[in-house]
């Protein structure tokens, strides 16, 4: 599982270490219309674990999604690889980059969301490792992360717009690595401690309260189902002709309210259980402004890094796309300590609540904005900055990302009833969909470093962005906010966990 995930991380973070800088440099994008296709693009990979969660609860089980999801995700990277190839040729290389996209998207959406069920299905349900499993596998997901933009932004950011094509296919390269990976040992490995397989039946199968319960009361009723379609109509057109998002953020941001209230809504849910689905969607509502601030990473952290900081070792000039390794790095380091740490406290009888983790974790990333505006603050546009003000934001971020992403796998895989097991991990990815999508909407107010001619500021809700501090702490007070609100919810949220 660690290596399968892996190999998939280092193909979509490879990729997305030099998409931006492709559009900006090799298609001649304008920022604005690079930010909203990458958070277009990152938005949708999140809203079809929906998709993928929901075939594997009913129909194929964890397995088959993953194998689907990750060929479909090959295919993907080797069309945007086709895509830089011929990227003199513009009209054809934006149809390649769609296409290339469109099975990236989907892909993902098959395999996302059951490779990280399954994780929690190798522990008995009370285990009291599952925190510090889920760190570990993160783990994983970073050393991909942090190979990736190596290899990738080594082989495509070279300032010769002709060699992006090499780092999309060394990032499809990664993908089948993963997929063979998993095809080859799933048999061997993937096993639940009483020695039965895990992840080939549909995951209805594993919970003994669905059986219970008649096919009529546990299905989704035609009615329920016209009933949540014409809501989601009715709210994709308020997002999209009331509020004036583009079509893919209507679509994300309505379905972000009504596939959840579908879920919630189904009739054979308990009282406990509806109360333990509703901590999730909190939670998820929560992360919802980290991931929105942390995604900026590579966005408009990514102009940053190009343009405003000193990226000189000496005679060297590290490329903009490395500096996405560190918060990868961060976490190799990292994660074993947190690990440990999590298991430590709970046999103290010190343990940390899940949601009180998170606050902490929506914090530091607070703060993590916090030192970056000092070191922007009272800075000419033409001067650039030491990367060590960089380093220092994405440190801080790697720490809260530890209290608050693997705990939020954690709780979801604690809570899920069996039944909707890969589908409220859906939702949780959901809740990144949105935050992808709202995060490229945020790197689209970058404010110009040296503007020409007539030049009006951005603003966001009245809030005139004049420079990159005014930028910086449009984020530390969301995250901080937010911080904040979380940690008076804590106790509210135990209670309705039913934690034993």
């Amino acid at each position: 599982m660690f290596f399968t995930e892996m190999w998939e991380r280092f193909s979509y973070y490879g990729m997305r270490a030099i998409f931006a800088l492709y559009m900006l440099k090799a298609l001649l994008f304008d920022k604005a219309l690079v930010s909203n296709i990458y958070g277009s693009y990152t938005g949708l990979v999140y809203l079809t674990p929906l998709i993928g969660g929901y075939i594997a609860d009913r129909y194929w089980g964890n397995r088959r999604c993953i194998i689907r999801g990750g060929l479909l995700m090959a295919v993907g990277q080797l069309f945007m690889f086709l895509s830089a190839l011929y990227y003199m040729e513009h009209n054809l290389a934006l149809i390649l980059m769609y296409c290339g996209l469109g099975f990236l998207i989907f892909g993902n959406g098959f395999f996302k969301p059951n490779i990280t069920t399954m994780v929690g299905q190798l522990y008995e349900e009370k285990d009291i490792r599952k925190d510090s499993a889920y760190t570990i596998f993160y783990m994983g997901i970073n050393v991909g992360a942090f190979l990736s933009p190596l290899v990738a932004g080594a082989l495509g950011d070279t300032g010769d717009p002709a060699d992006f094509k090499w780092g999309f296919l060394a990032a499809c390269i990664g993908m089948l690595i993963g997929t063979c990976l998993f095809w080859q040992l799933q048999n061997k490995y993937l096993v639940a401690p009483d020695g039965k397989a895990i992840g080939i039946s549909p995951n209805i199968t594993r919970d003994k309260s669905a059986t219970e319960i008649s096919e009529k009361k546990s299905g989704f009723p035609v009615k329920r189902l016209i009933c949540w379609t014409c809501i989601e109509i009715a709210l994709f057109l308020l997002f999209y002709k009331v509020v004036r998002f583009d079509f893919i953020g209507s679509a994300i941001f309505s379905l972000c309210l009504v596939a959840p209230g579908f879920i919630i809504t189904d009739p054979s849910l308990s009282k406990i259980e509806r109360q333990r689905i509703w901590v999730i969607y909190i939670i998820s509502f929560f992360v919802i402004f980290f991931w929105a601030a942390f995604e900026q990473a590579g966005a408009s952290l990514t102009f940053f890094a190009d343009e405003q900081t000193d990226r000189f070792i000496g005679d060297w000039e590290m490329p903009a796309s490395f500096f996405q390794v560190f918060n990868a790095l961060f976490i190799i380091l990292l994660a074993p300590l947190f690990s440990f740490l999590w298991i430590f406290l709970k046999k103290k009888k010190l343990e940390i609540s899940a949601p009180a983790k998170q606050a902490i974790g929506l914090f530091l990333l607070s703060m993590g904005y916090l030192v970056i505006a000092f070191g922007v603050r009272n800075v000419a546009p033409e001067v650039k900055v030491s990367m060590l003000w960089l380093v220092s934001l994405y440190f801080i971020h790697t720490v809260g990302e530890l209290c608050l992403s693997p705990i939020g796998l954690s709780i979801v895989n604690q809570l899920a009833p069996a039944r909707f097991a890969s589908l409220l991990m859906a939702i949780w990815f959901l809740s990144l969909s949105t935050a992808n999508k709202f995060a490229g909407m945020l790197s689209s107010l970058y404010p110009e470093p040296n503007p020409t001619g007539f030049y009006e500021p951005p603003s966001f809700l009245g809030y005139s962005i004049e420079n990159l501090f005014d930028f910086f702490m449009l984020f530390v007070v969301m995250s901080g906010v937010a911080s904040v609100i979380l940690f008076v919810l804590t106790r509210k949220l135990q209670k309705m966990m039913h934690e034993e």
